[in-house]
C-alpha cells in the first residue's frame, strides 16, 4: 500500500462543479464547490458527488489496455452481479454467512485437487486478499516449523529464506517484517531466475525454506521446481538438512495445471510444503483474492491458527487482516463453476496463443530481441536489438503511453542491471484483435523513433512510472 503525505498548503483548492451537476439545496441555491483535501462542511447530492468522482477517474489509464498488470480486468456481467450482492458480507463472519464460508471451503478443495495434493481432504488452505498475503502466511508457517525443529538454538540463530533475486517484492517484505535473512540467488548471463544448484549452496541449518516461482514477473518464465526439489533431496542425503519448498504460483498456479499438465511442480513433489496463487490474476477474478494451501496439517503449525468465538462461532482462521468482503471469494467459486477444467484450458490457451503470436510478430520487426516468448506464462519480455542506438525501451514505453497502451520498461536486478526490457502481459480480454491494434501502433511509432539522434528518456525511473 502506498504511503501518502498530506497536501502542501498551496495545494488546497476546490473542485469545479458544472451547473448541470448541481441540485437545489434547501435554500434554493446551487451546491457549493467542495474542497479537495478536507471534508466539506455540508453533504452533496448523490448525483453531484458521483459525477465529480466519475469525471476525475476518467484520467486514469484504461485497464483493458494496461499490459503491465497481471490483474484481471474483465469478468462476465453475471459475476459482477454476484459480487454486488456479496460486497456487504464480511468474510470473517463465517458463522453469520455460512454459505459464503462453504464456498471458500469448496474453492480450497478444488485447488487441492487441481494441485495434486496426495490427500485433498487432508490439505488445508484459506483465501487471502491476494498472493502477497498468501506468501506472508506461507513464510510464517515455514519460519514457525523451522523454529520448532530448532528450539534449542532459536531465537539465538537467525533464520534465512533462499530465493531468486527475481522474486516479487512481497518476499522482501516478509523477510523484513519477520526478521528473516533473505538469501538471493543472482541472475547470471541469460538465466533470469533461480538456479537449483546455486540455491542449494545458500542453504544451511538456519534455512526455513526455498521459494520457487511459477513463473517470474520479470519475464514470464517458470522456475524449475522439480529440479530444485531434486537438488534439495540430494542435499538432505549428503547432510541431513531437510529444507521445504514453497511454490509462489501467483500466476502459473492457474496456468500450468491446464496447459502444462506434464510439468511436475506441485504437491506431487513431496518436498513442496505449500503453494499460493492469485485468484485475481489468471484465476480470472477481479482483485483482490488470493489462495494459500498446505499439503497437510503438519505443514501448517496449529499455533498459527486462531479461533474467534465472539462472532458467534468457533471457526479456525489464518490471516493477516480481519474484515474483508466476501464478493471476491464468491466470484472465484462462480468462475470455477462456470468454466471447469475445459473452460479454463480454453481461456488460458487462447491467452497464450495471443502472447506467442504477438511476440513472434514483434520479433519480426527486427528492432527488438525477445528474452521470452510467452510460451510459459502468457507474458514475454523484450529489449531493443543490438543495432538499435537511436532509442531505448524507455522511449518505446513513453511513446506507447501516448496511444493509451501501458507497457512497463525497467532494468533487471543485480548482475544484469545492464539489461533494460519491456514486458507485455497478455490476459483474458486482451484478444487477437487488440494485439493487432497494439502492433499497428508500435509499428507506426518505429520510423519516428529511428530518426531520434539518441535515446531521449533521461530519467529512467520516471519513464513509465513503473516500479517492479
Amino acid at each position: 500500500m502506498a504511503l501518502h503525505k498530506g497536501p502542501e498548503k498551496h495545494e488546497e483548492r476546490t473542485m469545479s462543479v458544472n451547473p448541470f451537476f448541481g441540485e437545489a439545496n434547501p435554500v434554493g441555491g446551487m451546491t457549493e464547490a467542495p474542497p479537495t483535501h478536507r471534508l466539506p462542511d455540508a453533504p452533496l447530492p448523490p448525483s453531484t458527488a458521483y459525477q465529480l468522482v466519475h469525471d476525475e477517474l476518467m484520467l486514469d489509464g484504461n485497464s483493458r489496455l494496461n499490459l503491465a498488470t497481471f490483474v484481471t480486468t474483465w469478468m462476465e456481467p453475471q459475476a459482477g452481479v454476484l459480487m454486488g450482492e456479496c460486497r456487504d458480507k464480511n468474510m470473517i463472519d463465517k458463522d453469520e454467512y455460512p454459505r459464503t464460508a462453504e464456498l471458500e471451503r469448496r474453492c480450497v478443495a478444488m485447488l487441492a485437487d487441481l494441485w495434486n495434493a496426495p490427500d485433498p481432504s487432508a490439505a488445508v488452505g484459506c483465501s487471502t486478499t491476494g498472493s502477497s498475503e498468501a506468501c506472508m502466511l506461507s513464510g510464517m508457517a515455514l519460519k514457525r516449523r523451522w523454529a520448532k525443529r530448532n528450539a534449542d538454538r532459536y531465537p539465538g540463530a537467525r533464520p534465512n529464506l533462499v530465493m531468486g533475486v527475481n522474486v516479487q517484492v512481497c518476499w522482501e517484505k516478509f523477510c523484513n517484517f519477520w526478521e528473516v535473512e533473505a538469501r538471493l540467488v543472482p541472475m547470471e548471463g541469460d538465466r533470469f531466475h533461480l538456479d537449483p544448484q546455486a540455491a542449494v549452496e545458500l542453504c544451511d541449518e538456519n534455512t526455513i525454506g526455498v521459494v520457487g516461482i511459477l513463473g517470474s514477473t520479470f519475464d514470464g518464465s517458470y522456475e524449475p521446481i522439480a529440479d530444485l526439489c531434486a537438488a534439495l533431496d540430494a542435499l538432505q542425503e549428503r547432510t541431513g538438512l531437510d529444507v521445504p519448498v514453497h511454490v509462489d504460483g501467483a500466476s502459473g498456479g492457474m496456468v500450468a495445471p491446464f496447459l502444462d499438465e506434464d510439468l511436475v511442480w506441485d504437491f506431487r513433489l513431496p518436498r513442496v510444503a505449500s503453494i499460493n496463487t492469485s485468484g485475481h490474476k489468471y484465476g480470472l477474478v477481479y482483485p483482490g483474492v488470493g489462495w494459500a494451501l498446505w499439503r497437510d496439517r503438519e505443514a501448517l503449525p496449529e499455533e498459527l491458527v486462531f479461533r474467534v468465538n465472539y462472532l458467534g462461532g468457533d471457526m479456525p482462521t489464518f490471516a493477516l487482516n480481519f474484515s474483508r468482503p466476501g464478493a471476491q471469494v464468491v466470484a472465484q467459486y462462480y468462475t470455477f463453476l462456470r468454466l471447469g477444467r475445459e473452460g479454463y484450458r480454453a481461456v488460458q490457451q487462447s491467452t497464450r496463443d495471443v502472447a506467442t503470436s504477438l511476440a513472434s510478430r514483434i520479433e519480426a520487426l527486427d528492432d527488438f530481441r525477445l528474452l521470452t516468448r510467452g510460451d510459459q506464462l502468457p507474458v514475454f519480455a523484450l529489449t531493443t536489438a543490438d543495432h538499435v542506438t537511436a532509442y531505448d525501451v524507455f522511449d518505446v514505453s513513453r511513446r506507447l503511453r501516448e496511444g493509451g497502451w501501458l507497457v512497463p520498461a525497467y532494468t533487471f536486478p543485480a548482475n544484469r542491471e545492464d539489461l533494460s526490457v519491456l514486458r507485455i502481459v497478455c490476459r483474458n480480454g486482451f484478444s487477437h484483435d487488440l494485439a493487432d491494434l497494439f502492433l499497428d501502433d508500435l509499428t507506426r511509432l518505429l520510423p519516428e523513433l529511428r530518426r531520434q539522434p539518441h535515446p531521449l528518456t533521461r530519467d529512467k525511473g520516471a519513464a513509465t512510472g513503473f516500479h517492479h
